[in-house]
């Protein structure tokens, strides 16, 4: 049975305080709180491009799996159940693309099984691969549901993604309290709108 910390429970395999770091991405990191108008041989500075060096291997975690793998064990013993399975209020963080600054949020991910469900957490699981990785939300929101859809099969997957964007709330227009929401529905649940508002309600999106 896989332990935590194992490469199946998806945390990294390696710790970050292990894994050894370029010169030149710790001299660009220094390059930075330069032109950022600090000193980087300062005391408080002088650890700070290793940290971050290490911060940024973790918060991109993503590029180092393949999230389609947690979706391979299936269960077909499921009693005849033949509705909706959903996990709400999944909680998350990736880092805007544009301006590397942080997106954090939350998910609800549902499927209606065709044949086979898979564990609850690997659902969860699928979100923090693509979502540990340099992202845009709208994009975040396909790769998980086409995911789903891919490896399950199943008759229908909606996920719905609502996020704050520091990009926005402590930049530019600096926007605080702003979420934004995106969804992807896929099979029944874009094709019939009764499935569609049934599982946004059991979302409490409806």
């Amino acid at each position: 049975m896989p332990q935590h910390g194992d490469p199946e429970d998806g945390d990294l395999v390696e710790s970050p305080a292990k894994i050894p770091i370029p010169k030149e991405v710790e001299d660009a990191i220094r390059t930075l709180i330069k032109w950022a108008g600090d000193d980087p041989a300062r005391e408080g500075l002088i650890d700070t491009p290793r940290r971050v060096a290490r911060a940024w291997k973790e918060y991109c975690h993503g590029y180092g799996e393949d999230p389609a793998s947690h979706l391979s064990r299936t269960f077909e013993e499921v009693g005849g159940y033949d509705e909706i399975v959903l996990l709400r209020d999944i909680p998350f963080q990736s880092h805007c693309e544009h301006h590397m600054a942080p997106i954090i949020g939350k998910a609800h991910i549902a499927y209606l099984p065709r044949s086979t469900v898979v564990g609850i957490s690997k659902l969860a699981r699928v979100l923090n691969g693509y979502a540990r990785r340099l992202q845009i939300q709208e994009r975040l929101t396909t790769e998980v549901a086409d995911c789903i859809w891919t490896h399950l099969k199943p008759q229908g997957v909606a996920v719905v993604i609502e996020a704050s964007h520091a990009c926005m709330t402590a930049r530019g227009v600096r926007t605080p309290g702003v979420a934004m929401t995106t969804s992807c529905m896929m099979g029944v649940f874009r094709e019939d709108e009764r499935s569609r508002k049934e599982v946004l309600a059991l979302m409490g999106l409806g």
